[in-house]
């Protein structure tokens, strides 16, 4: 049992933070063609009620991703809405580096929020995917957004990175999957991308600009090719740049060119101070209530 096309129209698509960024990109999209569409967010965003609120073929269940208990809800608002599970899945939810969950502030003490939402909501609920589809007999296909951060490293998102590399070792893990269980499970790894996950002190520290990032659009296309055509075999690994799109080997990849990859930054070291700087004023800070040395 290999990949096959697989057509959205008429279709049911869950898609996790459908409802801004990327994943209100896709969740447009998928509606365009002819797909039911379950939006599963924490909450709605003026832009996706403006869309969708009229539309009998979209869904909204309020869902946190890092709760499980969230997952079965999906599935039950899925199954009395239209009788079935779905056959696509869109995981974009994810979190970069929140001041309540990154690795230099360091303010948890039960566990990463980052992780949960960004490894472990991906990761179970494909699980979930494979356990619901092979119980209707039926094909399905995942797609999961990691991030370039996911192939390279960035001192300023460390926990972000090793979360997107988690998912990278993940979907390359179930290359050999697809004939057992009839689930496809692919990735894509955008570069910068023009959404609200870039707040203004991120805008400041990561030396953001527009004419470096790629639009949400851009993204959910080449999502739904690889949800939907058979030469996104299950494994695969997409690398999406401002220097366009390319597969990623499991082994031997030369480093992206294009702007908006984090590479210029090991070359403009005014950018790089500025990236440091929020590390280096924390560091400071606990240095000043150690002990002395």
């Amino acid at each position: 049992m290999g990949s096959i096309d697989m057509s959205l129209k008429g279709k049911i698509i869950l898609i996790t933070g459908g409802a801004s960024g990327i994943g209100l990109s896709l969740t447009k999209q998928c509606h365009a063609l002819g797909a039911r569409v379950l939006v599963a967010d924490l909450k709605t965003t003026p832009a996706y009620d403006s869309f969708a609120s009229s539309l009998s073929n979209i869904t909204f269940v309020q869902a946190d991703v890092s709760q499980w208990s969230s997952f079965e809800r999906m599935f039950a608002v899925c199954e009395e809405k239209w009788n079935d599970v779905p056959d696509f899945y869109g995981i974009c939810a994810g979190l970069f580096e929140p001041p309540f969950s990154n690795f230099w502030d360091d303010t948890e003490e039960d566990g990463y929020k980052q992780v949960e939402v960004n490894v472990s909501h991906p990761i179970k609920l494909t699980r979930m995917a494979i356990r619901k589809s092979v119980a209707r007999g039926k094909r399905a296909s995942v797609c999961i957004i990691a991030s370039i951060a996911g192939i390279a490293g960035n001192i300023a998102a460390p926990l972000y990175c090793a979360t997107k590399h988690a998912i990278v070792g993940f979907v390359k893990s179930l290359k050999d999957t697809e004939p057992l269980t009839g689930l496809k499970v692919t990735t894509i790894c955008p570069g910068l991308v023009n959404t609200p996950m870039f707040t203004p002190s991120k805008v400041a520290q990561f030396s953001f600009s527009e004419n470096k990032a790629l639009s949400p659009d851009s993204v959910a296309s080449y999502m739904l090719d690889m949800l939907q055509k058979k030469e996104w075999e299950c494994g695969s690994v997409l690398e999406i740049s401002m220097a366009g799109p390319r597969r990623i080997p499991e082994w031997n990849i030369e480093p992206p060119v294009s702007k908006g990859t984090g590479q210029e930054m090991a070359e403009n070291m005014d950018m790089f101070a500025t990236l440091l700087k929020p590390i280096e004023a924390k560091l400071n800070a606990e240095k000043r209530q150690g002990p002395k040395l």
